[in-house]
């Protein structure tokens, strides 16, 4: 019996300077906030992409247009609230619809920035999403691709 030689399987690991980011457009009407989130994610880690390294940032560019359009299933606008410590001995909170009023774009930034890991390369992942109120954005420049966001997996 001979022995069986098999091609060998190469496991790719990029360096940072090898990756190459593209620019995605978003459309926030009427997607519902946490599955958009999840799906942002995947994209800002680059879990999309075969060349996936862990320890580089790999991700993409988003940017996300109408992001006042965006919505919760349920009555979580009603029963969702927002708290942050301010420093003093108690904390500050706010409903889902004040925060849709005053700072729309922060609903869906929380949402992805809890869905990142939690380290230092979040924070590179994090400054990669832009998000917009209206559908004008100033990345025209970058010629971003339109994302549907369901085909992210």
């Amino acid at each position: 019996m001979g022995t069986i030689t098999r091609p060998l399987q190469r496991t790719t690991q990029l360096k940072q300077s090898e990756v190459e980011p593209k620019w995605h457009l978003v459309d926030g009407t009427d997607q519902v906030v946490g599955r958009l989130a999840s799906q942002i994610a995947v994209v800002l880690m680059g879990k999309h992409k075969p060349t996936y390294t862990p320890h580089v940032d790999t991700g993409d560019f988003v940017v996300v247009t109408n992001v006042e359009k965006v919505r919760f299933t349920g009555r979580k606008w009603e029963q969702k609230s927002y708290a942050w410590y301010t420093g003093y001995p108690q904390q500050r909170t706010i409903s889902a619809e004040d925060r849709l009023a005053r700072r729309p774009e922060l609903i869906l930034k929380e949402a992805v920035r809890r869905m990142l890991p939690k380290n230092k390369l979040a924070t590179k992942m994090l400054a990669k999403l832009k998000l917009y109120v209206g559908p004008d954005h100033p990345h025209q420049a970058q010629q971003p691709e339109v994302l549907d966001p369901s085909t992210v997996r």
